[in-house]
């Protein structure tokens, strides 16, 4: 073999090797990669060719796959799709997944490790894919009783079952109706979509797990918790509580609702200021026991975590304690200043207090069927640490059913049964009416559910908007519910 036919030889033998090479990258070490490219047709063919799994309500189906004679094969159908969307999400071609429809993408789809059996069996019998239903923990009654009681106004209500962390209800407002996103007409679900972003009140979030507000007087839950927490407090511990509190650093005045007087005497037990939500006395507090003391304790009832539900939600925050000036310190123990929080932390923090101080990971999925209908997957209650020690637990529910009995919340009052609750009502800017919200749980010596509640703007009442009389009847409506399931 001459110089020539050698280098030719070499030459080929070269090219072979790069072309095996590059096969074998393109087809194995890259072929999750181009399989999820959103630019991959035959990806999204054999997405949407499948039929995908149910969600599931109750004995209800609220997201289906039906039948239909196009290149589909099969259109994701939703069943009272606004009252559910915050829950369900949407599955659409052009804007891809998202809550439940993303979170158990693998397993509506069929696709999960744990089904590969039937993926072996479908295999073999040449049977078409067929994905596995998801059961919610949601009770219809529940999430029904919330969306009615909410009515026209924008806001979201969360309730949860303090033992385990269930999501028994979970309603936002405004919200959205996906079944215009997984509609096969491209043309019309782009443009719902765009619409939907476009929208200056951002239906696709949802306001019960993925929006901060300011608290109000339910962070007045959390400051009590840290006095209580600290030993320094008890529930009849008399506390400065002055008609007005001179923010410290400043010269601003900060009164208590409609400029009212908390007491005769300007001070009061901290059990009669979380009844009658007396600012003045709890900003002092909060001075009291410091900006540590609070994140402290508002970590310990899980701010700055974001739970996943399994969908991803949004981390509630206290300050940073070294970024806060006193006045700020004061200000935050009242919910106002720099703390936000989700409704979802707002039930978990009354959940933790009805649980014994116990915080449970919430959750909204109760089990996973295969098309068998056998259980794959059911998830088991888990906590996630104690936010408070049982004892500051039973002084608080002692504390808000005073709330309800005879203090700012008595419109949550259920005949028979013994409610514990907070109100709140969380200035945002002096332009516009306040939020109104209500937390608590029932009954208070054993607990089946815990609620949160935030009305925006004051809802229907405006600028006249209180926790108690805005916010506290939709947290009733839901409670009774659940006690009457």
């Amino acid at each position: 073999m001459n110089t020539t036919t050698r280098r030719l030889a070499g030459i080929v033998m070269v090219m072979f090797l790069a072309l095996l090479v590059s096969t074998t990258w393109i087809q194995f070490f890259r072929a999750e990669a181009l399989n999820d490219d959103p630019r991959n047709a035959r990806s999204l063919y054999a997405q949407f060719g499948t039929n995908r799994g149910p969600i599931v309500v109750g004995d209800e189906t609220i997201a289906s796959s039906t039948p239909v004679d196009d290149e589909w094969n099969y259109q994701r159908e939703y069943a009272h799709p606004r009252l559910y969307a915050p829950l369900t999400g949407y599955y659409s071609l052009v804007s891809g997944s998202f809550g439940v429809e993303k979170a158990e993408n693998d397993f509506l789809a069929g696709a999960a490790d744990a089904l590969w059996v039937d993926r072996l069996q479908n295999l073999l019998t040449g049977t078409d894919p067929q994905g596995s239903s998801v059961e919610l923990t949601i009770d219809p009654e529940a999430q029904q009783a919330a969306w009615d009681a909410l009515g026209d106004q924008r806001g979201a209500v969360v309730a949860i079952e303090p033992s385990t962390g269930r999501i028994l209800a979970m309603v936002s407002k405004p919200t959205y109706d996906p079944n215009d996103l997984a509609t096969h007409d491209t043309g019309a679900a782009n443009e719902a979509y765009l619409d939907l972003l476009n929208d200056d009140d951002d239906p696709l979030i949802s306001r019960a797990s993925n929006w901060l507000y300011p608290p109000g007087s339910t962070f007045k839950l959390v400051t009590t918790a840290a006095a209580l927490e600290s030993g320094d407090y008890e529930p009849d511990t008399v506390i400065p509580a002055p008609v007005t509190y001179t923010l410290p650093g400043t010269s601003t005045s900060l009164p208590n609702y409609g400029g009212e007087a908390c007491s005769s005497t300007n001070e009061q037990t901290l059990a009669d200021a979380l009844r009658i939500s007396c600012n003045t006395a709890f900003a002092e507090l909060g001075v009291d026991l410091g900006a540590e003391a609070l994140s402290e304790q508002a970590t310990d009832f899980g701010f700055g975590e974001a739970p996943n539900v399994p969908f991803a939600t949004v981390a509630s925050d206290y300050p940073d304690p070294d970024s806060l000036t006193p006045d700020r310190v004061a200000l935050s123990a009242i919910g106002q200043g720099d703390v936000r929080v989700s409704p979802l932390q707002v039930a978990m923090t009354s959940a933790a207090i009805a649980n014994g101080g116990e915080v449970m990971q919430p959750y909204s999925v109760e089990r996973i069927r295969d098309p068998q209908l056998e259980v794959v997957s059911e998830t088991r209650p888990s906590g996630l640490g104690d936010a408070i020690s049982s004892s500051t637990a039973a002084s608080l529910t002692d504390m808000m059913v005073s709330v309800v009995e005879s203090g700012s919340g008595t419109s949550a009052q259920i005949s028979g049964v013994t409610v514990a609750g907070k109100t709140g009502t969380a200035q945002t800017t002096s332009d516009v009416p306040p939020h109104a919200w209500f937390t608590g749980f029932a009954p208070a010596d054993d607990p089946q559910v815990a609620v949160a509640v935030v009305v925006e703007q004051g809802g229907s009442m405006g600028s006249e908007a209180t926790g108690g009389r805005v916010a506290a009847p939709i947290a009733k409506a839901v409670i009774e519910a659940v006690l009457n399931r």
